[in-house]
């Protein structure tokens, strides 16, 4: 079980399971808040970092000695704004760079036992715009949304895929966008 809320104390909310086998910890905690950056929307920005960042570095911080002591994989989802970030998606972006940074570090700690895996979408057709806070941006969001090609199964898939490779061979970062997706 997962929370909505993270940061300090957190580690209490999640559930451990006992799963036989390989470990697999897999992330997509989203909290966007788009829109130029001001003073006003402080606590919007604290929570979008606990969820975004703090979230995955807790829930891997709760599993981390199972994963450790059984291997397994570990599949961290950022987003195409943890490469490239615009006006108005500062503090998004810094969260998904943040992800994207720690995934790094991770991958290189847990060698050779537990395969890391950063996954970065561009578009992908989610309820995501409804969480955007500036208006103006989320209608543009919902229009680009609206005609989204890429699915959240099509994501599974390619998760599917990279967990199914030989343990030998470890798929480190997969970026993908819908084929008519310029950013």
């Amino acid at each position: 079980m997962f929370t909505d809320e993270w940061g300090p104390g957190a580690e209490d909310d999640v559930e451990e399971a006992d799963v036989p086998g390989q470990w697999l910890v897999a992330h997509q905690l989203e909290e966007q808040v788009l829109d130029l950056f001001a003073s006003e929307q402080r606590d919007d920005y604290r929570k979008m970092i606990e969820v975004n960042l703090l979230g995955a570095i807790t829930t891997t911080e709760v599993f981390l000695d199972q994963i450790k002591d059984g291997g397994g994989d570990l599949v961290n989802i950022s987003s195409v704004a943890g490469r490239v970030a615009g006006p108005g998606s500062g503090v998004y972006a810094a969260t998904k760079f943040g992800i994207n940074g720690w995934s790094e570090s991770l991958r290189k700690e847990l060698l050779p036992d537990v395969r890391v895996t950063l996954i970065e979408p561009g578009v992908v057709d989610t309820e995501l715009p409804t969480h955007i806070t500036h208006e103006q941006t989320r209608q543009g969001a919902a229009q680009l949304y609206s005609v989204a090609t890429v699915t959240a199964e099509d994501i599974a898939e390619v998760i599917t895929f990279t967990l199914q490779r030989p343990r030998h061979l470890a798929i480190n970062e997969i970026l993908l966008r819908p084929a008519d997706q310029a950013h």
